[in-house]
């Protein structure tokens, strides 16, 4: 392990099928005015919904309701519902939702008493948060993002075609119980798994030393890929679901980032075609993948060691009489294969983009230095064509 760090993660996690009845215990911590956050309905029509209410009206809680949170949630709806937030004078905002809902309850929480413009202080800028935070909890109905365990708030600006991040706070608490996670769609379903493995991936496929973080991400790859054929199978499987939903929440509580360098450029390339196109966060990750990685293994080393080990110790690749680079491509195919046999997109055409917009996507996209490569522009634009 190389480097000197601190991990500290406040967030209290309730987990199991019984999850639920922790939210109560929990309530009593804040005052009497609660802003439910919530999607587009789903939530109404699985039964979530109803399970919530009766908890916030047993724990005698006012309840604002803010609806409408998109999968890509706007700045624009920020701004709305810290206006409500404030005229509201709420105590806690509770998030019924996948990651986007987490992610924009966040945002909420450090724009209501903001004095300055979020979008322009907060995610343009990184400035340091310093006005009152409303504290947030999370009742989790996708596994995808991580939102219920870290600080991280993804927002979309569609008037700027960009989508931007910025680190707030954790959630004080979060509620998962697998079983709310049954009834989300296939295509949800497996871009929260890609999303899953990305965030792994972007912390595995960096660094050169032996680090224990890489050995705890190989374990959790192993678990998704073998949960995920099980809940494509039954999407009631109890134990695979349970499965996915822990990996998510490991997979990027910042565990295993620590001690190492972290990339993170396929979410700077996915995020990008997001801010043009509106899709799916998931499958935008999975449409630009195969391009970065092969661009990694033509120009680095250290990504070729990396990937041959991800071959044997993840996909369980033969790589007798291999070389290093064809072990490590290998590698890189048996994993391409798991993601067509999920169904997700495999260029970024799918996810609506087109050859007439890369050179705004390849503005949109920031550039990291974590990584095995430092990109310029030219590979952005070069990645974006090959996975046209």
């Amino acid at each position: 392990m190389l480097g000197n760090f601190t991990f500290h993660n406040p967030t209290r996690l309730h987990f199991g099928n019984e999850a639920l009845d922790q939210l109560g215990k929990e309530l009593k911590n804040y005052g009497p005015k609660i802003m439910l956050a919530y999607g587009g309905g789903s939530i109404k029509q699985n039964g979530i919904y109803d399970l919530v209410i009766a908890e916030l009206r047993k724990a005698g809680k006012t309840i604002v309701e803010m609806p409408g949170v998109m999968p890509n949630p706007t700045i624009d709806k920020v701004m709305e519902g810290a206006a409500l937030a404030r005229s509201e004078k709420v105590d806690l905002i509770l998030a019924v939702g996948g990651g986007s809902t987490c992610d924009y309850a966040k945002a909420v929480a450090g724009s209501t008493y903001c004095e300055e413009d979020p979008w322009e202080y907060y995610f343009k800028s990184f400035g340091k948060m310093k006005c009152r935070y409303i504290p947030v909890g999370c009742v989790l109905t996708m596994a995808g993002t991580g939102s219920e365990m870290n600080a991280g708030s993804v927002i979309s600006n569609h008037a700027e075609n960009r989508k931007m991040f910025y680190h707030f706070r954790n959630p004080e608490f979060a509620i998962l119980n697998p079983e709310f996670t049954f009834s989300v769609p296939k295509y949800q379903m497996v871009a929260g798994i890609y999303d899953i493995m990305s965030h792994i991936l972007e912390q595995y496929l960096s660094g050169s030393d032996d680090n224990t973080s890489d050995y705890i991400a190989e374990g959790l790859m192993r678990s998704l890929i073998t949960s995920s054929r099980k809940a494509l199978a039954d999407p009631e499987d109890y134990e695979a679901r349970s499965n996915i939903m822990w990996t998510a929440t490991w997979a990027l509580n910042t565990l295993i980032a620590m001690g190492k360098p972290t990339d993170w450029m396929v979410h700077m390339l996915g995020q990008a075609v997001a801010a043009f196109t509106d899709a799916t966060h998931g499958h935008t990750l999975s449409a630009v993948s195969g391009a970065y990685y092969r661009l990694l293994l033509e120009e680095s080393d250290n990504a070729v060691a990396k990937f041959k080990r991800m071959a044997t110790n993840v996909w369980n690749v033969n790589t007798n009489g291999l070389s290093d680079a064809q072990a490590a491509h290998k590698g890189l195919e048996t994993m391409e294969a798991w993601m067509r046999e999920l169904g997700l997109a495999m260029n970024i055409t799918e996810c609506g983009a087109s050859s007439e917009i890369i050179e705004g996507i390849a503005d949109a996209c920031p550039i990291n230095d974590g990584g095995y490569k430092v990109l310029e522009r030219k590979d952005v634009i070069n990645i974006l064509k090959n996975s046209l």
